[in-house]
């Protein structure tokens, strides 16, 4: 399994089209284990993500795979994971507000109010645009865990998340992965994809940035 896990990380496309052809059941469960860990664990922020899934789609292409079936499977490991990640930031939250170690209490419990107060009025947002962010992903719903974000908020936005992250990815793979033009330049599709899923959190840094401006100008 460790072997076939450093293949995939290392040769994506190959390993998941030599997995697809030996055993299809076993390339699902795979996969699934895959999304599900990079964003349930916060000991694996640095298994493959976008890639995976950008192959997987390209896989699918080319296997004639049911990318319904795949799209509905991944999106469920996605949300998996966030939930058991988000669970389990929230017992070790609780756990570190009792602690009396001298770090924890002085550097951690310190600022958890303005962690909390940040997750109160950015958490949804922060929860569905981590999808898009290589290791933050893993990060963000643990913390949203460790900070009490409340439950149905948190439900709700990994679910919006882990629809646009799966679906931009895979099925950007399974349409134009097959693409010669596309196999040929891999990196700059990537780039694209990742500026694409992005945008909107650019945008809102714009208009925070020109807001302060406009309101420095006036005074």
């Amino acid at each position: 399994m460790l072997e076939q896990l450093i293949e995939i990380i290392l040769h994506t496309d190959d390993a998941i089209l030599i997995m697809v052809s030996e055993n299809i059941k076993h390339a699902f469960i795979v996969l699934f284990l895959l999304i599900m860990f990079e964003t349930g664990l916060i000991v694996f922020p640095f298994l493959p993500g976008d890639s995976l899934l950008f192959s997987a789609g390209v896989v699918a292409a080319a296997a004639k795979m049911n990318i319904l079936f795949l799209l509905f499977f991944l999106i469920t490991a996605a949300i998996l994971g966030n939930m058991s990640n988000y669970y389990v930031g929230k017992f070790l939250g609780f756990e570190l507000r009792k602690s009396k170690n001298f770090f924890i209490k002085n550097h951690l419990i310190k600022y958890m109010p303005q962690a909390e107060a940040f997750y109160q009025k950015h958490g949804g947002g922060a929860i569905v645009l981590g999808r898009f962010f290589p290791i933050i992903r893993t990060y963000i719903p643990f913390l949203a865990g460790v900070v009490k974000m409340e439950t149905k908020v948190f439900v709700r936005n990994s679910v919006i998340g882990a629809i646009l992250w799966i679906s931009l990815f895979l099925l950007t793979g399974y349409f134009i992965g097959e693409i010669p033009w596309v196999k040929a330049n891999y990196g700059a599709i990537f780039l694209g994809l990742v500026l694409l899923s992005l945008t909107p959190l650019l945008l809102k840094l714009l208009l925070l940035l020109k807001k302060k401006k406009t309101k420095s100008i006036t005074n």
